[in-house]
């Protein structure tokens, strides 16, 4: 696994030197990183440098493709856009436990609106809406671990 310092190193200098792509290889791993077109949160992709034999569920998964086909052939519902985890670290919806949450469904949030804050490494991380709108929907209970990219809050922009 990558060194969550590394990472925000890497980050920092996509956002410097305005990259969308980075890829980087040694031995032991493949780290990609990629930021959407529109200035987004970085996705993170590992891999092994070493060949994984197919596990037996594979061989069965070409049965599977019709259904996925037909499921992806009915037009789904636009899904909101989400306010995402920044850092691995633990989530909390308020400043303390006697306080009152930063955000909830209906609050209305600029970009500089604080939406909760991540503890990591024993310091607490203010996280920024960074989008205009509505929150419509908290995707993480209070006091509850989050990951790097896993989405925090659901929320309809301006």
């Amino acid at each position: 696994m990558i060194d969550i310092r590394k990472l925000k190193e890497l980050v920092r200098l996509m956002v410097e030197n305005d990259l969308s792509e980075l890829d980087l290889k040694d031995k032991e791993e493949t780290v990609t990183v990629k930021r959407g077109a529109a200035g987004g949160v970085p996705v993170v992709y590992t891999a092994p440098t070493h060949a994984v034999a197919p596990s037996p569920a594979a061989a069965s998964a070409p049965a599977a493709a019709p259904a996925a086909a037909a499921a992806a052939a009915v037009p789904a519902a636009p899904a909101l856009p989400a306010i995402e985890s920044p850092m691995v670290g633990t989530f909390y919806l308020s400043p303390g436990p006697d306080k009152p949450a930063f955000v909830s469904v209906g609050s209305a949030v600029t970009a500089d609106t604080t939406v909760c804050l991540i503890e990591a490494m024993k310091i607490f991380n203010e996280i920024k809406a960074e989008t205009a709108g509505t929150i419509e929907e908290v995707l993480v209970k209070s006091g509850k671990a989050v990951e790097f990219g896993q989405p925090l809050f659901r929320i309809r922009p301006l």
